[in-house]
């Protein structure tokens, strides 16, 4: 026993717990998170919900003006070389 090692006897040990935890059925019904996510909310609790920004115009802006300064900047240094 004293030369088995201490890493896999650890691990072997939390492999026996789990067999042995007890499974709740809303467990098995839900994704199982250990912070109780999975969990129904009370009647009364209220729910925050983060509202979706479109930004896709800004983003489509940003591209076009980060892919013009770089065609600009491209044709400088390339107009540099050539001289």
């Amino acid at each position: 026993m004293p030369d088995e090692d201490p890493e896999r006897l650890l691990a072997e040990a939390l492999r026996a717990q789990a067999t042995r935890t007890p499974v709740p059925d809303s467990a098995i019904s839900g994704y199982g998170l250990l912070s109780g996510n999975d969990l129904p909310l009370p009647e009364n609790t209220p729910t925050t919900r983060i509202p979706r920004q479109t930004t896709t115009t800004t983003t489509t802006w940003v591209l076009a003006l980060a892919l013009l300064l770089g065609l600009a900047a491209g044709t400088v240094i390339g107009l540099i070389t050539l001289l």
